[in-house]
């Protein structure tokens, strides 16, 4: 054999090795993570066959410095509406519920509603939630409530919205103490189940002072976006302010409730998922349109739409989204690696076959410390009908341009038929899931219908844990080995040998080298 064929063989068999490695690193590092409890409740009534609440749109807060402090809050929409708060100083294992102080002056009965939490910069925790009047069930202000000891004790409710401020959320800054972001829709008017006229805007504002005060609110979005819903907010470590929100473009069909609440065929034009940004502390706004040809997989109730997810983790941004563009709803995350100014196509997340006729929806993004990006939605795949409801993680080590496969973290199939609205084909599960990540565990919450049936609407919050141990020192080499393999493959190939003097034979040897259960659990008030 010629010294050629030998640096071309040689160059093959490096470069093999090269994709071996590469292809073992990301198959170790996607099956990483273990589901250490499925399907546990959370609110106590769970358990209770005389409680028919229906809780739903969970969000999970985790304490900056002490990953054991956690706290749930989720809105009440029957018996009557409400909220509810649940914290936990064991990480997840045990919840003990907090009342949630009502302002004084508000109508009464007492209505809480659509609440969000997160923890500021010290560990404090603050808490919003909007009061509720008239026989329409309208907001009338929004509140922002703090405790300094995780929930354990609360303070009086501050005031920081007026009336017809709908899909509040609140946000707050990594590094700087009682620095807070709002932003919400600020409704004119409304009617039944609708914005009857378009032109409602986006907002935020800012507080310094832990929600006594703020800032004159500035509209987000632009003014020709007309129908613009549901925002969500993140700040980064360096002043940064992200809204992303869902315009609807020309769907009356929902923004100005012509489904009059009823099930049924979606809007069949296209939504846009819209990023804006502020660089100067919510004085001014540039905005990124993440995707404009959004396909509508359901209808829905225009005051609580589904809510896309927004995570934000330095300079790389992720929106998550259902879309129904292959004929069924995906799951699909969209990537920004320069802070949201551009994003590449959307990602399929879910592993299904496409078109395969079944739900993947709803997803919920968070980041880990160490850039794992998880995502929890909801999956029906099991049910060739469509119908049953489990709840699955997927995870990305490469700033979500692939995910590793599926984790099934509920213990059983639940109704997706059962909530408010359920009796015109309509059942709300809420707008959203909950989803907290660190380095070695993540944390998902969502609305679970076991309990309940169509008549009840019960419906309650389960919790499932995810354990993620760190990657061995051989596992976190192996890109590293991959590429030097690669490079000694190109060397090998365009690097000409030392020519061997005259009289003297060319010897050289090569040396070729070769380089915990799931625990599953059921309501029954552990």
């Amino acid at each position: 054999m010629t010294s050629r064929s030998l640096r071309l063989l040689l160059a093959v068999a490096l470069l093999a090795v090269a994709a071996g490695l590469a292809l073992i690193g990301q198959m170790a590092t996607a099956a990483a993570g273990t589901v250490m409890s499925r399907g546990l409740p959370i609110n106590a009534g769970a358990a209770d066959a005389r409680d028919f609440s229906a809780n739903n749109s969970p969000v999970v807060a985790r304490h900056p410095t002490d990953p054991a402090m956690l706290a749930v809050v989720n809105r009440i929409d029957a018996p009557a509406f409400s909220c509810a708060l649940h914290v936990s100083a064991d990480r997840g294992a045990s919840w003990q519920a907090r009342a949630i102080p009502f302002p004084a002056g508000e109508e009464q009965p007492e209505r809480c509603y659509a609440p969000d939490v997160t923890f500021g910069a010290d560990g404090t925790l603050y808490l919003l939630f909007v009061t509720l009047k008239g026989v329409g069930n309208t907001p009338n202000a929004g509140w922002v409530v703090s405790s300094k000891d995780g929930g354990t004790t609360l303070s009086t409710p501050q005031r920081a919205l007026g009336e017809l401020a709908f899909q509040a959320q609140l946000a707050a800054d990594p590094l700087r103490p009682g620095r807070l972001w709002l932003t919400w829709l600020q409704a004119a008017q409304t009617g039944t189940l609708a914005f009857p006229e378009p032109g409602n805007p986006i907002m935020s504002a800012r507080s310094d002072d832990g929600g006594a005060t703020w800032s004159d609110p500035q509209q987000v979005n632009a003014t020709e976006r007309q129908r613009v819903l549901v925002p969500s907010i993140a700040a980064t470590d360096d002043g940064r302010v992200s809204v992303l929100y869902l315009d609807v473009g020309a769907d009356a069909l929902d923004y100005a409730g012509a489904h009059e609440g009823r099930g049924g065929e979606p809007y069949p034009g296209t939504w846009s998922l819209v990023l804006a940004r502020s660089a100067d502390e919510g004085r001014t706004w540039q905005e990124t349109v993440v995707d404009a040809g959004v396909v509508p997989t359901q209808r829905f109730v225009v005051f609580i739409p589904p809510a896309p997810s927004l995570a934000v983790d330095g300079d790389k941004v992720y929106v998550g989204f259902h879309d129904g563009r292959l004929g069924d709803p995906d799951v699909r995350v969209w990537s920004s690696t320069d802070g949201g100014a551009s994003f590449g196509p959307g990602i399929r997340v879910n592993d299904t076959a496409e078109r395969d006729g079944t739900s993947q929806n709803l997803p919920r993004l968070s980041v880990a410390p160490n850039g794992r990006l998880d995502v929890v939605y909801y999956d029906r795949r099991a049910d060739r009908d469509n119908v049953m409801n489990a709840v699955s993680l997927q995870s990305s080590d490469d700033g979500g341009t692939s995910f590793g496969p599926r984790l099934v973290l509920s213990d059983r199939t639940f109704d997706s038929r059962i909530g408010a609205g359920s009796e015109r084909d309509l059942a709300d599960l809420g707008s959203g899931l909950g989803l907290v990540s660190g380095d070695d565990t993540a944390l998902a919450v969502w609305t679970d219908t076991r309990a309940g049936t169509q008549a009840s609407g019960k419906q309650d919050l389960a919790r499932a844990a995810v354990a993620f141990p760190p990657p061995s020192k051989l596992i976190a080499a192996l890109p590293w080995l991959a590429g030097l393999a690669a490079l000694a493959a190109v060397a090998v190939l365009f690097v000409r040998p030392r020519s061997t003097p005259p009289g003297t034979s060319a010897r050289g040897k090569v040396a070729v080298g070769s380089a915990g259960p799931s625990r599953s659990g059921a309501f029954d008030g552990s």
